[in-house]
């Protein structure tokens, strides 16, 4: 296995690539600023510079990868373009390059509600919106996928428990952006996590459950 990580200097995506290097699984890092990537993220990890917005390098930038992790999503600003073009149209693209390379399994960081048209969250330039577009041209690619919707983020961890349901039935609640990623890479080597929609918090009281149990959960 070789992995892939779009959004690898994000706060989730470097999050990512540590539990991909810590499992001793090899990485390539898609990045727009190398030398910020190499004060960020591990120093095995393979860095290639391009833009999920450049589908002509994307192909090339998967370069040997088996699979594929998106962590990209727009960052708050003015630009009412932003969450069109990073979160569906990036993901598109790498959806797309995905195909073209035969990539084995594609795992999408998705958000909570993003079902919900009338979220606060699509006051920020419609961003749950096209957040379940680029849901919706992954489950329709036939590649094989994973789309995990965390609830809010915290960058600090805790030992809370993950609680892992179906789409659309979790609306609220938070969780460490570490455990985002271990579900996104515990995803590729559980049979139960493919081609399901999971909804992810974390909780104090929820009963602690193997990964394996987690995605059986899910229908």
């Amino acid at each position: 296995m070789k992995a892939f990580v779009a959004g690898a200097t994000g706060e989730t995506g470097r999050r990512i690539v540590q539990e991909l290097t810590a499992r001793n699984i090899p990485v390539r890092a898609l990045v727009r600023d190398v030398e910020k990537a190499r004060s960020i993220l591990p120093g095995e990890v393979e860095l290639v510079k391009g833009d999920v917005l450049d589908q002509q390098s994307l192909v090339t930038a998967l370069g040997d990868s088996t699979v594929v992790l998106s962590a990209t999503g727009a960052k708050p600003s003015f630009d009412p373009t932003g969450p069109y073009k990073v979160d569906y149209e990036g993901n598109k693209n790498l959806v797309d390059a995905a195909k073209a390379k035969g990539i084995e399994h594609f795992v999408m960081v998705s958000s909570l509600a993003a079902s919900q048209l009338f979220h606060p969250l699509n006051l920020f330039w419609l961003i749950l919106v096209w957040k379940k577009q680029a849901e919706e041209y992954l489950q329709k690619s036939g590649l094989t996928y994973t789309i995990v919707r965390p609830g809010g983020l915290k960058n600090e961890d805790n030992t809370d428990s993950i609680v892992m349901q179906n789409a659309d039935t979790l609306f609220d609640g938070s969780i460490p952006r570490q455990k985002v990623a271990q579900v996104c890479v515990e995803a590729l080597f559980e049979p139960a996590s493919r081609n399901k929609i999971v909804e992810i918090v974390a909780k104090p009281e929820a009963a602690s459950k193997s990964f394996g149990e987690l995605f059986a959960g899910v229908v």
